[in-house]
């Protein structure tokens, strides 16, 4: 490997300010707990996809370069060089291993932070060019048109008229709209491009709640997504670009209030943390889609029909919004509120499986047949409830919960919050 390229990798180790990884890194004490919280080691069994071992991976390439004796005697302290091998081994266990889903960093006996590790190792292959392809052009998509997908303004634009029609004509009111770009709205409102590109009745689910509640809202035509996929590559001025330009956003349509779409990651980078990214407190409010449906039905601004649903339903809950979110409640409050059969996974809440399609996973089809092995511990955990209906707060996991429901043949539905909310509202 050029040594140019082993230089910019270790620059990110180098250039660390405080002592957070250096404490992680250096007290992992290989107990092995961590291997059962993991969705990798316990749908193969394979020791390669322990926690530890990631950690592991990364502290040997820091006590060979940022430590006396790994500089010196590096085999006394199982010391790597950053070479081929290791770089390969980095990219197939940080990027193609892990959802950096936090349930290890829960488990673990001393409390090392092993989703933050995981991420330190990220940015050190994203420095070096070594982020899996398929990742790197959906980043490269969202810097370069504004969103992940790449979908030009005008069919954006179009999709947005043709639910504004339909959703006028179901509710027959013209007031029923989907605004775009109007400045001095109360609520600036994001989307998950899969939205426009894929789930359609998502958008016209959230703006038929928004018509309900008497909302001033918009969303914008230039920068709406969500997402930042760029968290999960590990390059920090890409993730502070994309977010940057949110804050922009909101500053140009003078909105006092951000509400995130029902995008787990895209919440987590945003709202926890682009404060850090861009080094400034936020001058609006920021909350999520699901917190503010929490908060209509507890000023009574919109009514649900406890009628509606019959059938027995569970709730995943994504890692980024719950785990290391915190936001746990709102989701159970609003479905108890009009879902009579309402069934808990074993285990839920913050130590809750992950489904496997976070950390950047559905992105990388590199490793698709791996992240589908591990939806099997999610698909288990569906069918014990006997629900047949599964709702998430997050479109990735909605995306790899269909997945998981089409291969193991669930037969259950899959929805979003706002969706299932949208279909019992009562107006």
């Amino acid at each position: 490997m050029e040594k140019a390229l082993v230089e910019k990798g270790l620059k990110i180790l180098e250039n660390l300010q405080d002592g957070k990884l250096i404490t992680h890194l250096n007290s992992c004490v290989h107990c092995g707990l961590c291997a059962e919280s993991c969705i990798y080691y316990k749908a193969t069994g394979d020791n390669r996809f322990t926690p530890a071992r990631k950690v592991d991976l990364v502290a040997s390439v820091y006590r060979r370069y940022c430590t006396f004796t790994g500089r010196l005697a590096p085999w006394l302290v199982n010391a790597r060089e950053l070479n081929d091998d290791t770089s390969k081994e980095m990219v197939d266990l940080l990027f193609g291993a892990c959802t950096m889903c936090g349930r290890c960093t829960m488990h673990c006996s001393i409390g090392v932070d092993i989703a933050y590790v995981v991420r330190t190792g990220r940015a050190m292959l994203s420095n070096m060019g070594m982020v899996p392809a398929s990742l790197q052009s959906t980043v490269n998509a969202a810097v370069e048109t504004g969103n992940n997908m790449g979908i030009p303004v005008d069919e954006y634009v179009d999709t947005l008229k043709w639910m504004e029609e339909e959703l006028a004509d179901e509710l027959n009111s013209k007031e029923a709209r989907i605004p775009i770009d109007e400045p001095g709205k109360r609520i600036l409102y994001t989307l998950n491009p899969r939205e426009p590109k894929f789930f359609p009745l998502s958008i016209s689910a959230m703006a038929k709640i928004f018509y309900a509640a008497g909302e001033s809202w918009t969303l914008s035509s230039s920068m709406y997504d969500i997402t930042n996929y760029a968290y999960f590559s590990g390059n920090q001025e890409e993730a502070s670009l994309i977010a940057k330009r949110m804050w922009d956003e909101m500053d140009k349509l003078g909105s006092s209030r951000l509400v995130l779409a029902e995008c787990g990651h895209g919440s987590r980078a945003l709202r926890w943390e682009s404060p850090n990214y861009l080094q400034q407190a936020f001058p609006f409010a920021v909350q999520t889609s699901v917190e503010l449906i929490a908060e209509y039905l507890r000023e009574g601004r919109i009514r649900l029909d406890k009628e509606k649903f019959k059938e027995a339903v569970t709730l995943h809950d994504p890692c980024n919004l719950v785990r290391n979110g915190g936001i746990c409640s709102d989701q159970r409050y609003i479905l108890k509120e009009f879902i009579s059969d309402f069934r808990e996974m074993t285990p839920c809440g913050t130590d809750n499986y992950c489904c496997g399609g976070g950390g950047g996973q559905l992105a990388m089809s590199e490793y698709n047949d791996r992240r589908m092995k591990t939806g099997k511990i999610k698909a288990d955990q569906i069918s014990r409830t006997g629900a047949k209906i599964v709702v998430s707060p997050c479109h990735n996991c909605v995306d790899q919960l269909s997945q998981i429901n089409f291969s193991f043949k669930l037969n259950v539905q899959v929805k979003t919050m706002a969706e299932l909310v949208a279909d019992a509202i009562i107006l």
